[in-house]
This record gives structure tokens, sequence and C-alpha cells, in this order.
């Protein structure tokens, strides 16, 4: 695999940044837009339109069917996750949806194992215990375990499966765009399916619902997952699990601001203990480095 420079990679942590805060920033939002539009139905649009708004490059491509066996497959995961996600989020608050989001990081090191007998080293697993932690002063934890709850935990596995078997598929030589391009149609066709075989309403209340749904196809849909999959080009998926446990702290930051929500000393403890994972779980990665580097020419 090609070297990269290590401002390529300062550039690829931003960019995982970003999609942390993208993302913590939907908990409020999808929550309140679920009054006026059914959870498949928004998951179906969203998606469609994300893929919409990739067809004009996609047709570009020599090959349009190009990885589509492995979009299909990852498609399985992202639809579980955001069906069960988004459904949670009826039955749940905003808060237990993001800290039972964020066990995924926990999840990461199993597949991990499954997939490559790649036991987690005892820094990282000692930062992730850290981090979930941290996740749970930041949101309180999840208290009265409940249907939505049961949902969100079914995303949090989804969640994790998704980072690492993209991890698998994008290693190789893969045209990146088409991977996503198959993803999000896949997720969609599957959630318009699923809406008329259940009998699910596809009708969205009012054009500031329809507003929002374009943001969530365009930012964490389109935008977020796109560079997700350029960073783990040359990421392990341990560390970008790690940057992506930032993302109920930029939900906890929404909420204080844009949300009106009390700021809570506790909250604040718990995404300091969450960045302390974050920075344990990369002192791992350092130490892991062989010294021979250093005599290199």
């Amino acid at each position: 695999m090609e070297k990269r420079s290590g401002r390529y990679k300062l550039w690829m942590d931003i960019g995982l940044l970003y999609c942390a805060a993208i993302w913590g920033s939907t908990f409020i939002v999808v929550k309140d837009a679920l009054a006026g539009v059914h959870p498949v139905a928004m998951v179906a649009i969203r998606f469609g339109m994300a893929a919409l708004l990739l067809l004009p490059w996609v047709l570009r491509r020599p090959r349009f069917s190009a990885h589509l066996k492995e979009g299909a497959i990852l498609s399985v995961f992202l639809t579980a996750l955001y069906i069960t996600q988004t459904y949670g989020l009826v039955y749940t608050s905003a808060a237990n949806s993001g800290f039972i989001t964020g066990l995924f990081i926990i999840f990461i090191p199993v597949f991990m194992f499954l997939r490559r007998r790649q036991r987690p080293k005892k820094l990282e697993a000692l930062s992730a215990g850290l981090a979930v932690y941290g996740l749970w002063l930041l949101t309180g934890g999840a208290e009265g375990f409940n249907k939505g709850d049961a949902l969100t935990l079914i995303a949090a596995v989804s969640y994790a499966a998704h980072v690492v078997i993209t991890d698998k598929y994008i290693k190789g030589k893969v045209d990146m765009l088409l991977l996503a391009f198959h993803q999000f149609w896949c997720v969609s066709l599957t959630a318009f399916l699923l809406s008329a075989v259940m009998g699910y309403p596809l009708a969205v209340a009012s054009a500031k619902l329809w507003w929002i749904i374009i943001f969530l196809a365009l930012f964490p849909t389109l935008s977020a997952y796109f560079i997700q999959m350029v960073a783990q080009k040359d990421c392990e998926p341990f560390r970008i699990g790690l940057i992506f446990t930032l993302e109920p702290v930029f939900a906890a930051l929404f909420a204080w601001t844009m949300g009106g929500e009390q700021f809570l000393l506790v909250k604040a403890a718990g995404g300091f203990l969450i960045v302390s994972g974050m920075m344990m779980g990369e002192a791992a990665n350092f130490k892991a480095r062989p010294k021979k580097e250093k005599l290199s020419v």
C-alpha cells in the first residue's frame, strides 16, 4: 500500500471529525422530524436522494456494475443501522440513542477478531472502555431500557460491522464513488420495498421536512460516508471508531446550543473522557510502530 504523508493523514482525521460532527447533529434533527414522516420512509427518501446526486458521475464510469456485489453486502448493514436507529428514535430519547449507537466502539474489536483473528491491544481495550464510560457520563446512560433502546443496540452492532467490512473492501483497488452509489440505492430500494410490503406511508408532512431530508441526504449521508471510505483506505477501523465516538459529543454540543438543552458538568466530563480514550488509542498505535522505521533512509 502506498505510504501517505503526515499532512494527508491529518486531513483524513479532519474529515472523520467532520463526519462525527455532522452525524452528531442529526439526532435532534431526526427526532423532531419523525413527527411528520415515517422512519422507514425517511431512510428510503434520504438514501434515494443521495444516490441520485451521485448518478451524473456514476454514468460516466466505464463499468456501472463494478463493486455492485460489495455495495449490496455493505447496504445490508447500512440498512439495518439506519432503519433500527431511526425507528428507535420514535421510542427512546436522542441522548439514549447517541449513547447506545456509540457502543459500536466495543463491537469493532469483536468483529476485527472474527475477521482477522486480530486481538485488541490492552491499551486499545482500555481506551474503548474509557470512551464508553465517557459516553455513559455524557448521555446519562440508558435508563429504563425499552423497545427503542433495543432497536438502537442493533444499530450499534450494524454500525461496527459496516466499519469493519468497509475496511475489507476499501483496502484494495476500488472505485469509491461506485461503492458509495451502490450502497445508497440498495438501501433506498430495500426501505421502499419494506414500506410497500408493510404498508408504511411515504408522505412527508411539510416543505420544512423536505428540506431536512435534503440536508440528511447531502451532508450526513453523501459527503460523510464518502469521506469515511476515503479515510478507511489508510486508517485502521479501531482508530476510525475512536474518532467516531466524538459523534455524541457533537450531539451534546448541538443540544446545548441549537437545541437549548441545559449544560451539565457531568456531560462535559464525559466528553473529556471520550477525547482521552481517543488519545490513549493513538498511543497504542504509536507504541506498535516498529523502531526500525527510524533507520530507513
